[in-house]
């Protein structure tokens, strides 16, 4: 039965996916940081249809993801708890704690 229920939910998600790429995205409204200059490097964002966001690169700004409801509240709330903080590299470049 759980089976059931986690094949339901799989499809689920692939059909949430498969509509949110097939939206057409090309009069998006792009927002970054304030305070970054058009030429810097930097992450931009668009809001979408029924909570979604799309995500680039401002220097790649063809490739773009596209991310659920869902999938950015859990991604804003791991940024929130630290769960993507880098840690310092070493001077030498090397590998961390080593």
């Amino acid at each position: 039965m759980a089976d059931t229920k986690d094949e339901g939910i799989a499809a689920r998600k692939e059909r949430e996916k498969d509509e949110l790429y097939a939206l057409d995205i090309s009069d998006a409204e792009w927002h970054s940081a304030p305070g970054t200059e058009a030429q810097e490097e930097r992450v931009e964002i668009a809001y979408l249809p029924g909570g979604a966001v799309a995500m680039r690169s401002s220097l790649d700004p063809d490739t773009v993801l596209r991310y659920t409801e869902a999938e950015w509240n859990a991604f804003v709330l791991g940024a929130r708890d630290g769960e993507f903080d880098l840690e310092a590299a070493p001077p030498s470049g090397g590998p961390a704690g080593g």
